[in-house]
C-alpha cells in the first residue's frame, strides 16, 4: 500500500492548533511546521510505509480550475502571514525525512494523489488517501483506504456509500449537482445532499441521468418535477461544475513506484533544520527512531 499525503489540511491543522509562539532565530512563526513534523513522524511510525508521497498545493490562482472558473475557491481568506514560509519549510522537512514531495503550479494536490493512486493501481499497489477532504472519495476503490490520520474510523471502497450516500465513481457528479460551498463551487438550486446521493443511486452519471431527464419527475422524490425542471435548466453550470469537481489522474509526473519508495531520513540535514527553526530534542529522537524503521 502507498501511503498519499494530502499536505495542506494538516499543515493548516497544526497552524490552528500548536501554540503560536515558537519561532525561528529571526522570529518567523514555525508552530505549523513543528505539528506537521510529529504528524509526519507520528504517521510513519505507525504503518511504516514502504511506499509514501507527500503532496502540497501551491497557488489557487495560476490552477487550471481557476482559468475555467475564475470565483472557484475565490471565497477563501488569504493564508495567515508567515504561513507561506511555514510550507516551504514542511517541504524542506519531507526532503530530509526521505520521502517524495510533489507541488505544481498548474494542477492542486488532489490531482496528485489521484494521479499517484492511478500509477500505483496500475502496479497493483493499493492506496491510503491520508486526507481530511471527502473529495478525495471518488479516488477510491477496492482495497483502498480514505482516512484522517488521528481520527478511528477509515473508510474503505463499500463504507464510502453507507457514510456519504453515494458510491466513489459517482462522487465527482454529486458534488456537481450540490455544489461545494468550501471550494466555492454552486450547484443547483434546490437540490441538497439526500436528492443529489437519491439521483446518483439511480441513475450511473450526469451523462446518463440528462439522457432521461424524463424519468427524474417519476421517481419518488420530493417535488420531483420541479427537481427535473430545475436540472434542465442549469444544466451547463452543472457540467462546469463537474469539471471542478473532478479529480485529474492523468498528470505527468514522470515517476515510478521505485521513486516513491521511503528512504532513509538525512539526520544530519534534519538536525540543521531543527537548529535554524529552533527545536529542541523531541523530533530528533523521532527522527532517529525513523531512520531505524528503513
Amino acid at each position: 500500500m502507498i501511503f498519499l499525503v494530502d499536505a495542506s489540511v494538516y499543515v493548516f491543522r497544526a497552524y490552528h492548533s500548536m501554540l503560536p509562539d515558537m519561532a525561528d532565530r529571526d522570529g518567523n512563526p514555525v508552530h505549523a511546521v513543528f505539528g506537521f513534523a510529529r504528524f509526519l513522524g507520528d504517521l510513519i511510525e505507525r504503518v511504516r510505509p514502504r511506499y509514501i508521497a507527500v503532496a502540497f498545493d501551491q497557488r489557487l490562482a495560476s490552477s487550471y480550475r481557476a482559468r475555467i472558473y475564475p470565483a472557484y475557491k475565490a471565497n477563501r481568506v488569504p493564508a495567515p502571514a508567515g504561513l507561506a514560509l511555514q510550507f516551504e519549510r514542511c517541504r524542506e522537512l519531507c526532503r530530509h525525512l526521505g520521502l517524495a514531495v510533489f507541488v505544481n503550479g498548474e494542477y492542486e494536490a488532489d490531482d496528485i494523489i489521484g494521479t499517484l493512486g492511478s500509477l500505483m493501481r496500475a502496479a497493483g499497489v493499493c492506496s491510503a488517501f491520508i486526507t481530511r477532504d471527502k473529495d478525495l472519495a471518488q479516488l477510491v476503490r477496492d482495497g483502498d483506504l480514505l482516512w484522517d490520520f488521528g481520527a478511528r474510523e477509515q473508510f474503505g471502497y463499500r463504507d464510502i456509500q453507507r457514510h456519504f450516500g453515494v458510491a466513489p465513481e459517482r462522487f465527482a457528479d454529486y458534488l456537481a449537482l450540490t455544489g461545494d460551498e468550501v471550494d466555492n463551487i454552486p450547484g443547483v438550486p434546490g437540490i441538497g445532499h439526500k436528492t443529489a446521493a437519491a439521483l446518483m443511486k439511480e441513475f450511473a452519471s450526469l451523462d446518463e441521468l440528462y439522457a432521461d431527464l424524463g424519468r427524474v419527475a417519476l421517481l419518488k422524490l420530493r417535488g420531483a418535477m420541479s427537481v427535473s425542471q430545475r436540472l434542465r435548466e442549469h444544466r451547463e453550470s452543472v457540467y462546469l461544475a463537474r469539471k471542478l469537481t473532478t479529480i485529474t489522474c492523468d498528470m505527468r509526473l514522470g515517476v515510478g513506484a521505485q521513486a516513491l519508495q521511503r528512504q532513509a531520513p538525512d539526520l544530519a540535514a534534519l538536525s540543521q533544520l531543527y537548529d535554524r527553526l529552533g527545536f529542541g530534542p523531541f523530533l530528533r529522537r523521532q527522527g532517529e527512531r525513523l531512520a531505524r524503521l528503513v
